[in-house]
């Protein structure tokens, strides 16, 4: 081997251990949960990305998951990153931000075959948005209370059961629905309750019949019928009194209001919670 061949295939040594090197140190930056160099492909900040979302760190796949869409915001990569970052925002709490993500998919690509999932997302963000709001507003004045968000989620569902009745999540956001339509008839009847402590009478009554009109087969229908039979009772309006009477006998014969228990009815409201056990994100194909 002359010098200068000796040189040259030095020279290529030094360069394959360099590369090798570099390799090497990529793979362990991604392993380490070093992000991605400046000029990273796609499918590497993909990767990363999703890798911090299986690992439940919502945050820093929040903010890789930007870093994907900004690099690179046409294509397969850049749709899948709104949906899971409008996931990992969800799962932080961060729900205003989370249904501006949603939107703009939506209005984005509005035949994405994964569009049933970002409508059901939504209706989750949306009732998520009061989580903590509704666990204390019960203790608030009934008649100061505001469930527009937990309306919007209802609207949200809706679109997911009659739109997509055959995608996966129809059936749970059907549930959903009912659920949330039980919350709203709840509303109406504590403040059918609200007027009738405080001796409102005829308002009691209109709540309690527009509750039963607007949310029939509800799981408080037959407390409608009782705050019906108390509100007419004290109006002194005997007919309309036993008319709610002989329903609420037909239908709850066990009724606290029948037992005379009205001062301390309702005394133990059933928990509700329609929205935990969410489809996750991480379930879809």
């Amino acid at each position: 081997m002359t010098p200068r061949s000796a040189s040259r295939s030095l020279l290529l040594l030094l360069l394959a251990a360099i590369l090798a090197t570099s390799g090497c140190a990529r793979i362990k930056n991604f392993f380490r949960g070093e992000e991605a160099p400046e000029n990273a492909a796609v499918e590497q900040l993909y990767e990363e990305a999703h890798a911090s979302l299986r690992g439940r760190n919502w945050s820093s796949a929040e903010e890789k998951f930007k870093r994907l869409i900004a690099q690179y915001p046409y294509g397969p990569y850049a749709e899948q990153a709104l949906i899971e970052m409008a996931y990992a925002q969800y799962k932080r709490g961060r729900h205003d931000d989370a249904v501006s993500t949603i939107d703009r998919f939506i209005r984005t690509y509005p035949t994405h075959r994964h569009i049933a999932y970002m409508y059901y997302l939504r209706g989750l963000t949306n009732a998520s948005r009061d989580t903590v709001f509704l666990q204390r507003v019960w203790r608030l004045d009934a008649s100061r209370r505001d469930l527009a968000t937990p309306q919007q989620a209802y609207n949200d569902f809706s679109i997911v059961a009659e739109r997509y009745p055959n995608s996966r999540y129809a059936a749970d956001a059907r549930q959903r629905m009912v659920t949330l339509r039980n919350m709203f008839a709840r509303h109406e009847l504590e403040t059918a309750l609200y007027y009738l402590r405080r001796g409102a009478w005829v308002a009691a009554a209109n709540r309690a019949t527009y509750l039963l009109e607007t949310y029939p087969q509800s799981e408080h229908q037959n407390d409608a019928v009782a705050v019906l039979a108390e509100a007419y009772t004290r109006l002194g309006n005997q007919t309309l009194a036993a008319d709610a009477r002989r329903v609420l006998e037909q239908n709850a014969p066990n009724h606290p209001w029948l037992a005379g228990d009205w001062p301390d009815y309702p005394s133990n409201w059933r928990k509700l919670n329609p929205f935990a056990g969410e489809k996750s994100a991480l379930d879809m194909d």
